[in-house]
């Protein structure tokens, strides 16, 4: 169903040599680095420059071509599909891999919605019940259910968010409330934008072929106090996507479903051992290149478009369409 004919191989082999790795725009304003992307506050604007490093068990673990470009324009197409159902920071687009976005405050949780009994890592909603546990995050969960089924009805599971390089630790909204992190009211309106925004991403996906498995969302509040969705929303990085119809031939199969985010490159480190402590495993050009084309399949798939890859060298490119 994607709008496009994929991309060029021996593109992708080139544009390794030219990814875009970091940044340093001191003409921007102050620099903040996170995992993936690097932001510059000048006032009340904010410059987010979408590297193309790749982040797995909350480690930059390399670069993948075209990866920062696909996901700043994945957030772009799903912050104006979005807009009617709550505010959001993007004010333009002026290079593939920047946004500029009006400057708000990071609330410091992230909202984690959960629509399915899935994942691997040690803090999953699936290794949980594997274990017996049946209260996640405040919810309880019923006997019975199998592993990748769908959950009675999706749930929201927030996490505190660890400085780079530590790890999110999950959380409870009494817990929030209990230690104050957030107001009653402001978790309420959180909660309804995040259920919000879940419903239109699962609605939108189903009808390009997909299920939108779970997704976490960043938000803040404006000048005015308002709750606003900023960073990135529906994006491979900070969703999971599995093939509605290789869904139904897996669970019948009794397999993994066949996902459309960057569990291509988290399981290529698990299998070589890695988990997050220590150096990780150099990624090959070729795991770099066949993560980078399923990228740019799910730009594709989810927003109908074929992708238009800039292959200029990104760091000339943006000081020029950004004049610094």
């Amino acid at each position: 169903m994607g709008g496009g004919v994929g991309i060029d191989p021996t593109l992708l082999r080139d544009q390794c040599e030219r990814t875009l790795a970091s940044t340093d725009f001191a003409g921007l304003g102050r620099r903040i680095e996170g995992k993936v992307r690097d932001s510059y506050v000048a006032g009340k604007r904010r410059f987010i420059v979408v590297t193309d490093r790749v982040s797995c068990f909350d480690r930059v673990v390399g670069t993948l071509p075209f990866k920062g470009q696909v996901l700043n324009q994945i957030a772009a197409f799903w912050f104006e599909r979005t807009r009617g159902i709550a505010p959001n920071h993007l004010l333009e687009v002026p290079d593939p891999n920047v946004s500029i976005v009006r400057e708000c405050r990071p609330l410091p949780v992230e909202f984690v919605v959960r629509g399915y009994l899935t994942g691997s890592t040690s803090t999953s909603i699936w290794t949980g019940y594997a274990r017996g546990e049946r209260d996640y995050c405040g919810h309880r969960l019923p006997d019975g259910l199998r592993r990748h089924e769908p959950l009675p009805e999706p749930i929201l599971t927030p996490t505190t968010k660890a400085p780079q390089g530590e790890h999110d630790e999950l959380t409870s909204r009494a817990e929030i409330l209990a230690r104050r992190t957030l107001s009653e009211a402001v978790y309420a309106e959180c909660e309804r934008i995040a259920a919000s925004l879940f419903a239109e991403g699962s609605r939108f996906a189903a009808s390009r072929g997909l299920i939108l498995v779970d997704t976490k969302y960043e938000l803040g509040l404006d000048d005015a106090g308002g709750v606003v969705v900023i960073d990135e929303i529906h994006t491979p990085d900070s969703s999971r996507y599995w093939y509605r119809d290789a869904y139904q031939r897996a669970m019948r199969a009794g397999r993994d479903p066949e996902a459309l985010d960057k569990e291509y490159v988290r399981r290529w480190l698990g299998e070589r051992g890695y988990r997050g402590e220590g150096q990780p495993p150099e990624l090959p050009i070729d795991v770099r290149c066949e993560a980078a084309r399923r990228y740019i399949e799910a730009f594709e798939q989810l927003t109908g478009r074929g992708f238009e890859p800039d292959p200029e060298p990104p760091l000339a490119r943006i000081r020029r369409r950004l004049g610094v």
